[in-house]
C-alpha cells in the first residue's frame, strides 16, 4: 500500500434516517443498525456474546474494497446491547465478509455501482457524494441510494432459494436469533483534511475541551497549580486528575468535527481515547483464517452512542469510548467461502461521556 494511505483519514458522519419503507440496504450500503446485509454467497451469522450469551446487535456496516483486490469487502461490527456488558471488548464481535465482484451481479441484473475495487484511501470513492445531496438537479446520496437498492432487488430474489436452503438446515437447538435491531442511518463520509471552519459543532466542541481541562485543572498554557500557582508547564508535562493526556489529545484531535461517529484509515494510527495496552503487538492477535499479522482499519467513535437507539426511539443501552477494529493484514479469504472472518476489536471507555451528549 501507498504511503499515503498512512496520511488519509477518512470520517463517518450521520446522513439521515434508512427508511426501510423507501430505501432498500444491500452490502454496498453504509449505516449505522439495521439488519445486516450479506454479500451474496456469504452465510449469514447471528453472533452471541462472549460474556452473557445474547444475541449482538448490529451497530455498523462498512463497506470498504482494498485496492488491486478482485473482492466485494465489507466489515460488520455486532455489540451486546445488555446494559451489563456494555464497554468490554469480548461483548463486541466483527465480521469481514468478501465476494468476487463477479459473483455480485446476475445475468442481465444491473452491475453494482462500484465498477472495481478502491483504494482503502478512498472509503470508497464513490463516498464523496454520500453526504452531499444537491438541491438542484441528481446526484449525491439520493442517486447512490437509488443504485444501491436496484442492485440489491435481483441479489434477493436470486439468493431466496438459497437462504430458504439454510434456514431448512438451521437446528432447532441453535436458533440463530437476532437482537431487536438498532435504528438504521446512513453513513456519508469525508476527508479529514477537508474538515473545518468556525461551525456551531466547532465551537461547540472547543468549549467543551476548555470545560474539561478547566475542571482537571491541566488547561494547556495555564499553570499547573491555577490561579496563584507557580509554573508555566503545558499539559502534555502535567498529569489531570485522573491522569489522562491520552484523552486530552482525543479531544483536540476531533474537535474539528466532533460529530464524527466513524474514523476510517487503514494500516494508520488509531486514536486512543485512554492508555492503549503496554505492547499493542501482543494484544493484537494473530489472523485466525491465515496466522497472519493485522493492521488498524477503523474506530468507531463515541458520538456513535448517542445515535444508537431501538426502532421504536428508545436510546440503546451501548456505550463506549471508542472501538477500534484491527482486521488481516492481507485481507485473507478463501475462494468459494461462505462463512465470515472473525476480525479483533479493542474497546475502550470513555473517561467522559457526557461531552459527547
Amino acid at each position: 500500500m501507498a504511503s499515503r494511505a498512512h496520511e488519509v483519514t477518512l470520517v463517518g458522519l450521520c446522513d439521515g434516517e434508512l427508511d426501510p419503507k423507501k430505501h432498500r440496504s444491500c452490502f454496498l450500503t453504509n449505516k449505522v443498525g439495521g439488519r445486516p446485509d450479506w454479500p451474496p454467497g456469504v452465510s449469514r451469522r447471528a453472533p452471541r456474546c462472549g460474556r452473557c450469551g445474547a444475541p449482538l446487535a448490529h451497530v455498523v456496516q462498512v463497506y470498504c474494497p482494498l485496492q488491486a483486490s478482485p473482492y466485494h469487502r465489507s466489515l460488520h461490527l455486532f455489540a451486546c446491547p445488555g446494559a451489563a456488558c456494555s464497554g468490554r471488548t469480548d461483548c463486541w464481535t466483527v465480521l469481514r465478509s468478501q465476494c468476487l465482484e463477479d459473483a455480485a451481479g446476475t445475468p442481465g441484473g444491473p452491475e453494482p455501482p462500484q465498477e472495481a475495487p478502491l483504494s482503502a484511501t478512498d472509503w470508497c470513492d464513490s463516498a464523496d457524494d454520500w453526504g452531499m445531496e444537491e438541491e438542484e438537479g441528481g446526484g449525491g446520496v439520493k442517486e447512490d441510494r437509488q443504485v444501491q437498492e436496484e442492485a440489491a432487488a435481483p441479489e434477493e430474489e436470486a439468493g431466496e432459494a438459497e437462504v430458504r436452503g439454510r434456514l431448512q438446515g438451521l437446528s432447532l437447538g441453535d436458533p440463530q436469533e437476532d437482537a431487536p435491531p438498532l435504528r438504521s442511518v446512513f453513513i456519508s463520509v469525508e476527508e479529514e483534511a477537508d474538515l473545518g471552519g468556525e461551525d456551531g459543532g466547532l465551537q461547540h466542541a472547543r468549549q467543551l475541551l476548555r470545560e474539561y481541562e478547566r475542571r482537571e485543572g491541566a488547561a494547556a498554557g495555564e499553570p499547573a497549580g491555577g490561579a496563584g500557582g507557580g509554573g508555566e508547564e503545558k499539559y502534555e508535562k502535567t498529569r489531570a486528575r485522573h491522569g489522562d493526556a491520552v484523552f486530552s489529545r482525543f479531544m483536540k484531535k476531533i474537535s474539528l468535527c466532533p460529530q464524527q461517529i466513524l474514523r476510517y484509515c487503514r494500516g494508520g494510527r488509531p486514536l486512543f481515547i485512554s492508555e492503549p495496552p503496554a505492547d499493542m503487538a501482543r494484544a493484537v492477535p494473530a489472523c485466525g483464517g491465515c496466522g497472519g499479522s493485522r493492521t488498524f482499519e477503523l474506530q468507531l467513535m463515541p458520538a456513535l452512542v448517542s445515535v444508537l437507539r431501538r426502532e421504536g426511539g428508545a436510546e440503546a443501552e451501548l456505550e463506549f469510548g471508542t472501538v477500534l477494529v484491527y482486521t488481516c493484514s492481507d485481507s485473507c479469504w478463501t475462494a468459494g467461502s461462505r462463512s465470515p472472518v472473525e476480525e479483533f476489536c479493542l474497546v475502550q471507555d470513555d473517561p467522559d461521556q457526557q461531552l459527547f451528549k
